[in-house]
């Protein structure tokens, strides 16, 4: 027969040692409240670059062969690249640059730095009319909405907060 353990007659019998464990833990608890961090929005870094050029009066098909490819090709070389996607129609070029998920956040502006430089090394080489390329990193600007409701009589009201990103 097997016997089952009774915490409470345990803890009855042990009175000081309960009473130890008691006290160490909500000191932890109270030392781990105190080291809590405080943001109201967390820090979080994105690792996503768009790249958009013009062209107005190309096809998809030039603007894919001498602009796209070209920043492609030349893009290879950024440090911490993860995955490069690409869209060409009649007119326009969007590159999206995406860096690996453990790239470390101080080392992301160096990575779009050395993008942007790479970028105005090959600006010369597009053909004729190109307008850019134009890089945007500036997806981490975030703002919040605070939104009441509130009923007839009600004491009570119910808070939404939305937090929303700009792209």
């Amino acid at each position: 027969m097997v016997k089952v353990i009774n915490l409470s007659e345990w803890g009855l019998r042990h009175r000081s040692l309960t009473i130890f464990l008691m006290v160490v833990l909500v000191l932890s608890g109270i030392l781990a409240y105190r080291d809590l961090g405080q943001a109201e929005d967390p820090e979080f870094t994105i690792k996503l670059m768009a790249i958009k050029t013009l062209w107005p009066g190309a096809t998809a098909l030039e603007v894919e062969r001498q602009v796209t490819e070209r920043i492609e090709k030349k893009l290879q070389e950024t440090p911490w690249l993860d995955y490069i996607s690409s869209y060409s129609k009649p007119g326009e070029s969007l590159v999206f640059i995406t860096l690996k998920d453990f790239t470390p956040p101080k080392e992301v502006p160096n990575a779009w730095y050395q993008v942007r430089k790479k970028i105005d090394d090959i600006r010369h080489t597009f053909p004729i009319g190109v307008r850019g390329p134009f890089p945007n990193d500036e997806y981490g600007d975030t703002f919040g909405i605070i939104y009441a409701f509130s009923g007839d009589g009600s004491v009570m009201s119910n808070y939404v907060t939305m937090s929303m990103m700009s792209v």
